[in-house]
């Protein structure tokens, strides 16, 4: 029964992994970080895919808190899209992922920038190292979709 139980759990976790990897960077033979490059489509705005590159550290309590992120409009990005995001100005988190036992995390956030009609990526890490929270940021305009709106000239 207990074996059972056990298989179970572990197919369970299986199953809910998605590999999101699309790159994996050695730093050298005598470390044992690597580069690893993952891309995340937004789950609401299907049309965005971002690509992340962060420091991996095997056998390490603690990944390093660097990451940059590129996004681009991939796909089609429409108005029911943009209906269903958080406009407030802090956005919403579309992605985080643990980065240490110790609480910190990788975290991606979009925000809409509702005057420029541009959506903003931001990835950033939530435990200050040396002295610095680690960020990046990516956009993506809405020129060219069919979610841009045009505005009224000002005369």
């Amino acid at each position: 029964m207990r074996k059972t139980l056990l298989i179970l759990a572990l197919t369970a976790t299986l199953v809910g992994c998605e590999n999101d990897e699309v790159g994996d960077v050695s730093l050298g033979m005598f470390t044992m970080k690597d580069i690893k490059l993952n891309h995340l489509v937004d789950p609401v705005v299907s049309g965005v895919t971002c690509h992340v590159a962060s420091v991996e550290a095997n056998l390490s309590f603690s990944d390093p808190s660097d990451s940059a992120i590129s996004c681009r409009q991939t796909g089609e990005i429409t108005p029911e899209m943009l209906a269903n995001i958080d406009k407030s100005t802090s956005g919403e988190i579309v992605f985080r992922k643990s980065k240490s036992i110790f609480f910190k995390s990788m975290k991606i956030r979009r925000i809409f920038d509702a005057k420029n009609q541009t959506l903003m990526y931001l990835s950033y890490s939530t435990k200050e190292t040396s002295g610095s929270f680690k960020h990046s940021l990516s956009t993506v305009p809405l020129w060219g979709t069919k979610a841009y709106q045009s505005q009224p000239q000002k005369h």
